[in-house]
């Protein structure tokens, strides 16, 4: 599957214009929602849980930030990180999710609202795919760093061509400026899918939460 065309699947979720389009696009879309992605060459988790396994040591308690249908949890479960917690917008991703048994705890919530856990619960925030065009707002930082403990760290990946354009550049130095959060380490840009729009490249960004 090449072509220089935005892939229609893609376009759907890309396109959205609020959190109920993006939730409906989502549950539509979930019970083929793996098979399409790796069909595409999905290459995010396995570059995200590289950085993971560099900064998070093993056992850490890891929150799935848009956790999907459980991609992301499955690889960082066989890197031995068996303390998951994971939430998400779609409730029909959710429920593959949760088939899965790797998570101790799914819920339904959205990135840029509050988020039900207490402070400081976490030893590391993971998202993949979440922070991108039409998805979570950059806003959604300051709970992420409400949640991981100071010391531990947010591991995200980030189209590069919506790093600077939806504000994620601006929230981060502002976080910075404020002693909340710390740039790390950032990966090469690279491709999100080998086999479709050879145009859409992500960054892995590490952030240290201050």
């Amino acid at each position: 599957m090449t072509g220089g065309d935005r892939d229609p699947i893609l376009e759907k979720v890309y396109s959205a214009k609020s959190n109920e389009e993006l939730e409906q696009a989502y549950d539509e879309w979930a019970q083929r929602y793996d098979e399409d992605v790796f069909q595409r060459g999905y290459m995010l988790p396995a570059i995200t849980a590289a950085y993971t396994g560099r900064h998070v040591p093993a056992g850490g308690r890891i929150v799935d930030a848009g956790a999907g249908t459980g991609i992301m949890g499955r690889v960082l479960k066989a890197a031995g990180y068996g303390d998951q917690v994971g939430f998400d917008l779609s409730n029909g991703m959710l429920d593959i999710a949760r088939d899965l048994g790797i998570y101790s705890q799914l819920d339904r919530q959205v990135l840029g609202e509050p988020l039900k856990y207490e402070s400081d619960s976490f030893d590391a925030c993971v998202s993949v795919g979440t922070f991108t065009e039409g998805h979570a707002p950059a806003s959604g930082f300051e709970e992420i760093a409400r949640i991981v403990k100071p010391g531990g760290h947010f591991i995200v990946t980030i189209r590069s061509d919506v790093y600077d354009e939806g504000g994620y550049r601006d929230k981060y130095e502002e976080m910075k400026q404020a002693g909340k959060m710390t740039l790390v380490e950032q990966s090469p840009a690279f491709r999100l899918f080998t086999e479709v729009d050879p145009h859409i490249v992500h960054y892995v960004l590490v952030y240290r939460i201050d």
